[in-house]
């Protein structure tokens, strides 16, 4: 079985087949998928694709593209939120300064409510982080020094600094189809030397599909693809990755019950 660490299900390019595209990940071996949120007005549409299917898990958060919106987040906001059974972790959220579609000092500001719900419910942190690698260094490293929390840097394309800066406060990464990028050698590089044990994978559907279905909108059936790259980077069996990347999940988030799958 394959976990997808991170899906968008909700996303408008399921709109017209979404059970099918679940059913596909499941034919594909996916038996379990977590499916983000990236705004809170997208919540109740995640969370009801969660209580739905019982190999479906989400969470609670806001991306930093949408921080404008929720300029005053609060971190009660989102500790509520999380209460709901099928959360299992907070965010999607961080810093993102290539398209900076908020100004900084609110994503920031966002960024660190999101921080505060995590130490305060003890769930995981979705972290979303580019071209912002020294203040996400400082926020994540003056954070967990007052109160450690669990965090996965996802879909990571950062450089080898922030990683290994991140490893150190033990964090997880998750690898997406970006590391089957012809152009991805830095990723792969990273990727070499990310802890074995806290290694997750993610489509972050519908984006990013990896080769060979690059440029079309991609599908949590896609993920063996992404497992076989792993494999082959850091030299491990198919069987090993799966092991690996599978006890990865259930060891970050903790709430996810290991019965839930529908794969026999």
């Amino acid at each position: 079985m394959l976990i997808d660490s991170h899906v968008n299900l909700h996303a408008p390019q399921f709109a017209e087949d979404q059970a099918e595209v679940i059913a596909r990940a499941r034919a594909a071996g996916v038996g379990l998928m977590i499916t983000i949120c990236d705004k809170l007005a997208s919540f109740d549409a995640v969370a009801t694709l969660a209580d739905v299917h019982p190999d479906i898990w989400c969470t609670v958060g806001v991306h930093p593209h949408e921080a404008k919106d929720y300029a005053d987040l609060s971190p009660d906001t989102l500790i509520a939120l999380s209460r709901r059974r099928r959360v299992v972790g907070i965010g999607e959220c961080g810093l993102d300064y290539h398209y900076d579609l908020s100004p900084r000092d609110i994503q920031r500001r966002v960024f660190q409510a999101h921080i505060a719900a995590a130490q305060a419910t003890g769930l995981p942190l979705v972290v979303h982080t580019r071209e912002a690698d020294d203040d996400m260094g400082e926020m994540l490293e003056r954070s967990h020094a007052e109160q450690p929390f669990k965090l996965l840097m996802h879909c990571y394309t950062s450089g080898a600094g922030l990683a290994a800066r991140a490893a150190a406060l033990g964090a997880w990464f998750s690898v997406s189809g970006i590391a089957t990028f012809k152009g991805a050698d830095e990723v792969r590089a990273v990727i070499t030397q990310m802890p074995g044990d806290r290694i997750l994978l993610e489509t972050d559907c519908p984006y990013l599909a990896p080769v060979p279905y690059r440029g079309r909108r991609n599908e949590p059936a896609s993920l063996p693809h992404i497992a076989a790259k792993l494999a082959e980077i850091r030299r491990w069996s198919l069987e090993e990755t799966e092991a690996r990347t599978t006890a990865a999940v259930y060891s970050l988030f903790h709430r996810i019950e290991r019965s839930s799958s529908v794969l026999a």
